[in-house]
């Protein structure tokens, strides 16, 4: 199956301040998480945005705030983000099938909103590098789950020359630019 670029949504689930400084190598998810959101803007993939409890754990981290907008940004209590009418909504809007999810806990709120997108019909791209939990034992099976139950699993780089799809291009030197980190 090829990712597709009109094809492709991206939800960014629950990296917020509290969150966050909780999961392994915290800086090494946000310098990825980065270099995927920039990329996407590039390729104009819409992105969706959640928050769970925000009154407790915070709001969105600052770094992804540009990202963050008031018409595609839902606070949840529910662990996947398909149990809220707000995010089912804005991904039927789009019309797309492919969603790229990225976030935390991957064992949690990602597992779970994975295996819901799957029942929804849609083909979700779990980006690996951009998914993290408090516990690499947690992450490592919930990522193996994923895959077991129909989820594409990739990597920041990957997914981006995917839907990049050729060379030669502003948009290829603009990609090829975020990718040398």
């Amino acid at each position: 199956m090829r990712i597709m670029r009109e094809q492709t949504a991206l939800l960014l689930i629950d990296v917020q301040q509290r969150l966050l400084p909780m999961v392994e190598h915290p800086e090494t998810l946000m310098k990825r998480l980065m270099v995927l959101m920039e990329g996407l803007e590039l390729l104009d993939i819409p992105v969706v945005v959640t928050e769970q409890y925000p009154k407790g754990l915070g709001e969105t981290v600052e770094r992804l705030q540009p990202w963050k907008k008031t018409d595609s940004c839902f606070e949840k209590v529910s662990f996947s983000c398909l149990d809220n009418p707000e995010v089912r909504s804005w991904l039927g809007e789009q019309g797309r099938k492919q969603v790229v999810v990225v976030g935390i806990e991957a064992h949690v709120c990602v597992l779970q909103t994975v295996i819901d997108l799957l029942e929804a019909g849609y083909q979700p791209v779990v980006v690996h590098d951009c998914v993290s939990s408090r516990h690499r034992l947690d992450m490592d099976v919930a990522l193996e789950r994923m895959r077991r139950e129909g989820a594409v699993i990739t990597t920041v780089e990957s997914l981006l020359f995917e839907l990049t799809r050729t060379a030669g291009t502003d948009l290829f030197k603009g990609i090829s630019a975020l990718v040398k980190y």
